[in-house]
């Protein structure tokens, strides 16, 4: 991870228990489709890992269960993350890390906005800004520094 940590000593919580999903109502229909909620989103973006520390962003609280909104018949998520400090540097590829694995994760219909939570960052706007700028984001993705840290987050523990 990152020397010269900002936060060398963050409080690390439980995580919470694993849900378990409901089953299509016809589990023979192979097309099936179930409806997303904000909790499955919620489970696929708990387990990403913290770029300075090695513990998820749940077990940070930087992210909980309130922490998505959806609107399915929208078309729309929202991610509101909340940094340990308010002058994390590490932000921006937080939520780098957070839009990538959304990317991956959601069917394309859906349009995603990360957001830090208000208040908790010094730089909140410049860090909004910057994760909501497909220019931006673009631009991030194309630095090989920048992905092999978000894939490095994103890498499943097996701790």
């Amino acid at each position: 991870m990152v020397s010269g940590l900002i936060n060398a000593n963050p409080t690390v919580y439980e995580k919470k228990e694993r849900r378990i999903r409901d089953h299509p109502s016809d589990p023979t229909d192979e097309y099936a489709v179930e409806p997303i909620d904000d909790l499955e989103i919620f489970d696929h973006i708990r387990d990403i890992k913290d770029p300075e520390h090695p513990y998820s962003l749940e077990e940070l609280k930087v992210l909980t269960e309130e922490s998505v909104e959806l609107d399915d018949k929208r078309g729309h998520v929202r991610v509101t993350f909340t940094p340990t400090v308010e002058h994390c540097s590490m932000a921006t590829v937080i939520g780098l890390c957070l839009r990538v694995k959304l990317m991956r994760s959601l069917p394309s219909r859906y349009k995603v906005d990360i957001r830090v939570a208000p208040g908790t960052h010094a730089t909140e706007a410049a860090v909004n800004k910057q994760l909501n700028d497909k220019e931006r984001v673009a631009a991030a993705l194309e630095n090989p520094n920048l992905v092999d840290m978000v894939d490095e987050c994103l890498a499943p523990s097996y701790a």
